[in-house]
């Protein structure tokens, strides 16, 4: 062998310098895609493509829990808001038996007194209905004008209350679990120089005569 030959040999083969070949399982080092026989290659194939199938099929039942948790959830959005006032319907029935009663016994002697009993009655059993029901009356006569809950309608001098309170409701306000829901309309006493509004003395003799 000549000198030429000897520095040959011993020079790194420039296609397998800087390669690293992964180990296999056992130990075995995995052989490159160019390696592989026709049949291993379609081997592999094949494996490839039972995991694409498995990982698509997953895929898909995935998609369709999603869609039928979608479905579910639109259902019982929709059942709540239909029956959300189930239980305040159940507590308003026997108010709607009250007044058929009423207009029942309003055939008989005596009507108007049977009639306004059974108004009375029935106005009783709503309020206890929207009592239940998280609905509360707002104080408004002889309170000081809060714009938070009083809607003030017009302004009346008087004498005897200090300005700014609340002489006169004509109409009642509610408040729905300590939210406001309508103001209260009132009438507001001012100072006295001569009365603007008459219902503003209405009102007042009517809480005087409430308070004898």
């Amino acid at each position: 062998m000549t000198r030429e030959e000897r520095k040959r040999e011993a020079r790194p083969n420039k296609d397998n310098a800087g390669i690293k070949r992964e180990p296999a399982a056992g130990g075995q080092t995995e052989a490159s895609l160019e390696e592989l026989s026709k049949e291993e290659l379609i081997e592999r194939l094949k494996q490839a493509e039972e995991r694409a199938r498995k990982n698509f099929e997953l895929y898909l039942r995935s998609q369709a829990e999603i869609e039928n948790m979608k479905k579910r959830f639109q259902r019982e959005k929709e059942d709540f808001f239909k029956f959300a006032n189930e239980a305040l319907i159940k507590e308003l029935l026997p108010v709607v038996d009250s007044l058929e009663k009423a207009l029942e016994h309003a055939t008989e002697k005596n009507s108007i007194q049977a009639l306004k009993e059974g108004v009375e009655l029935t106005l009783k059993a709503l309020r206890n209905a929207l009592c239940k029901a998280g609905v509360e009356e707002i104080c408004a006569v002889g309170e000081r004008f809060d714009p938070h809950f009083h809607e003030a309608v017009s302004q009346c001098e008087d004498e005897k209350a200090e300005p700014g309170t609340v002489l006169q409701e004509l109409q009642k306000g509610y408040l729905l679990n300590q939210r406001l829901i309508r103001p209260s309309m009132v009438v507001v006493s001012t100072r006295p120089e001569g009365c603007t509004q008459t219902q503003g003395d209405e009102g007042r003799r009517e809480q005087e005569q409430n308070t004898r």
